[in-house]
């Protein structure tokens, strides 16, 4: 709880209406990364949203609606419907289109409670496009706050809160688990303030030395403390005119809180050995992930540094923003070490069924670790990265005793086929997870088509030409070739002409 009296709550821009929630439907995942993040939202709590190809429309913030319009989605529409009590029906089309709720892949009407729907449902759709179903209380707005990406509830309104907040000069306190971003949500705060030409001073209360945290803070004079051999300034002078970033402010030692109590209270502080005060006017940003009100923190200090607090939301609770941030972590990886492969629909699919207890760091983790491995020729299992634990909306109970569909590989035609191993690199473990069918089985579908070749029967001129006009990149190299990426890499090396 926080104190009323003294917590700014006050009302912005674009703020929840008293109305029910709207049913919302993201884009998390697309082959064409251009229409990831985009929504359709359905107000009408009467209304049935039939999804196929073509319909709904789905927009960004001030850009004209499209269908979904890709190949591997029915033009029968899934139904979804609203239920008593705040939970939804689905029904998926009779077609050979593979529909997924929560990585689960469903043949028959299930119902999602208002717990599953809390933290969003993954609706899955002919593996090759995940969407997350959830309630929003907020409109789309066009309101960018650098660092700061996600089309969520929760995304919109710390973004809000960021701008409302930074042109004052209030202390701040930000809350939020580990990984949610709580020093990016504080220099953006810093960034679009009154200071932004001046200093941002960082420091982790966590690592600070509890008998020297007093003289990094606020100064020392020469003498005051074994080893002080000259007078030192302290973060607070550092950062006078400017932003001081307190990191892990729960973990201040005791007998600093009250000195931290009195600057921010005055301006005021005295270094360790001084005769005098000084002042600085230092605006502090404080973050933690641990629970203040309790005695072991000075609750002065809690309800001086909460006059404005932003909760950063856990990914968990934003799972259809995991696209966008995916999309941006790649698009770094590209800046950084050239160009990075198409993620798998697999791959893409456990992330948005993840529930990502380190949050966005973790993500951004996972998926490095994961493109190294693909730079290195190898296929990333996501289970070797993370603890497994489902999303928390767990696949409805109703679906669990509905059995998976398994499809004779006479159905499989080409065009999908080719589709599965373009979206997975021309890898034939990812293609064969996104056809969900065995590697064995996966290789008699390329065997037996007619447009993928072996690299065996490929000339070495034009083995090599290709792979000059890919610059090197081998799976490029294979998706101009058609052929798998693996057995590709082994017979160029056999040639020499991969070293």
């Amino acid at each position: 709880m926080h104190d009323a009296d003294n917590t700014l709550t006050s009302p912005l821009p674009g703020a929840p209406s008293a109305g029910p929630p709207i049913l919302a439907l993201t884009v998390l995942w697309h082959p064409d990364p251009d229409r990831v993040g985009a929504q359709y939202l359905e107000p009408d709590a009467r209304a049935v949203v039939e999804l196929g190809r073509f319909l709904p429309l789905f927009a960004r913030q001030g850009e004209d609606g499209l269908g979904l319009g890709h190949g591997g989605v029915s033009r029968l529409p899934v139904r979804i419907a609203r239920e008593p009590g705040g939970g939804l029906s689905l029904a998926p089309p009779d077609s050979r289109m593979a529909v997924e709720v929560n990585g689960v892949e469903i043949d028959r009407p299930v119902v999602l409670d208002a717990a599953q729907l809390e933290n969003g449902v993954v609706l899955g759709l002919g593996r090759a496009i995940l969407l997350c179903i959830h309630w929003t209380d907020r409109l789309p707005r066009d309101n960018p706050v650098p660092g700061l990406l996600g089309v969520s509830s929760g995304a919109i309104k710390v973004r809000e809160l960021i701008r409302a907040v930074a042109s004052t000069e209030m202390p701040v306190l930000l809350l939020g688990e580990t990984g949610t971003g709580k020093e990016v949500a504080a220099r953006a705060i810093h960034a679009l303030g009154r200071r932004a030409g001046a200093p941002f001073v960082a420091v982790n209360m966590a690592v600070m030395n509890e008998g020297l945290a007093a003289a990094e803070l606020f100064g020392a004079a020469r003498g005051a403390y074994t080893g002080a051999q000259s007078a030192r300034g302290g973060l607070f002078a550092e950062a006078d005119g400017a932003t001081l970033f307190l990191d892990e402010i729960g973990n201040t030692p005791a007998n600093v809180q009250p000195m931290l109590l009195r600057v921010l209270e005055t301006g005021q502080y005295r270094a360790l050995g001084a005769e005098t005060d000084r002042r600085s006017s230092a605006r502090v940003i404080a973050a933690t992930d641990q629970d203040l009100n309790d005695e072991d923190f000075n609750q002065a200090l809690l309800r001086r540094l909460e006059r404005f607090v932003i909760v950063l939301p856990a990914l968990r609770a934003r799972r259809e923003d995991i696209g966008v941030l995916l999309l941006h972590y790649l698009a770094q990886a590209r800046e950084t070490h050239g160009l990075a492969p198409p993620l798998p629909f697999a791959f893409v699919s456990a992330c948005a069924n993840y529930d990502w207890p380190g949050n966005v760091r973790q993500l951004a983790h996972v998926l490095g670790r994961a493109l190294l491995e693909w730079q290195a020729g190898q296929e990333p299992v996501f289970e070797a990265f993370v603890k497994v634990r489902r999303a928390t909306p767990a696949a409805p109970a109703a679906q669990s005793a509905a059995p998976v569909k398994r499809r004779a590989l006479g159905e499989f035609d080409e065009e999908a086929i080719l589709a599965a191993l373009h979206n997975n690199g021309w890898r034939i473990q990812g293609a064969a997870g996104e056809l969900g069918i065995s590697r064995p089985s996966m290789y008699k579908l390329i065997e037996s088509h007619p447009a993928i070749r072996r690299p065996e029967d490929i000339g070495a001129d034009e083995l090599a030409a290709t792979l000059e006009n890919s610059g090197g990149d081998v799976e490029r190299c294979a998706a101009l070739l058609l052929t798998p990426v693996e057995a590709l890499r082994r017979h160029l090396r056999g040639l020499g002409l991969l070293g």
